[in-house]
């Protein structure tokens, strides 16, 4: 199994994508061992001293490091609980306890016509881009003007994060949306 790798916007992550299907359906973030009880694989990747971090996507897993430790030293350790878990046949993903960022962008009865066009906006046109980078955003709300998100992946933590949320998401939404007068990030 060849394994590529890719930088990201953020220094502390690093995107693994293995040439094979990682998740059919939406993503799954974990931020430790105890978060990660659905996930085979990223329990397995946890293992790997330094890991903080689990995002699996469509066709890749990226990894968030804690800061005093180098990518050179513990790539090596993440490849290989990669290409074990894929050898060992082991689900990556038990669908019964499957939680993700897409239901958050699914249409609810609710949802004002404004909701509706941030959501829509969000799924096709910002999480494409974000997860070439390695990360989702998760819409949560929109509260007077104000669309709350919640960043994972790549995007969690990252020091681009600020601007691309304030030059890139919200100059998109005000541009679609007038009703929209900021973009706020959330924590998890």
């Amino acid at each position: 199994m060849f394994i590529q790798t890719e930088q990201t916007p953020n220094p502390q992550t690093l995107k693994f994508l293995p040439g094979k299907p990682v998740m059919n359906d939406g993503t799954a973030f974990f931020q430790n061992s105890d978060e990660a009880s659905p996930s085979p694989l990223a329990k397995r990747l946890f293992l790997v001293e330094g890991v903080v971090g689990v995002f699996l996507g469509s066709d890749f897993i990226t990894i968030t490091k804690k800061e005093d430790f180098e990518w050179q030293t513990m790539k090596p350790s993440v490849l290989g609980a990669i290409v074990d878990h894929f050898n060992s046949g082991e689900e990556i993903y038990n669908l019964k306890e499957k939680k993700d960022g897409k239901e958050s962008f699914k249409e609810d009865s609710n949802d004002s016509d404004i909701v509706k066009q941030i959501k829509e906006l969000l799924d096709t046109r910002v999480r494409p881009a974000v997860a070439m980078d390695g990360g989702d955003i998760i819409y949560d709300s929109f509260q007077d003007g104000v669309v709350y998100l919640h960043m994972q992946g790549a995007c969690s933590g990252c020091p681009s994060s600020t601007a691309t949320l304030k030059m890139g998401i919200e100059n998109m939404l005000k541009h679609y949306i007038p009703e929209v007068q900021e973009v706020r990030p959330i924590d998890a």
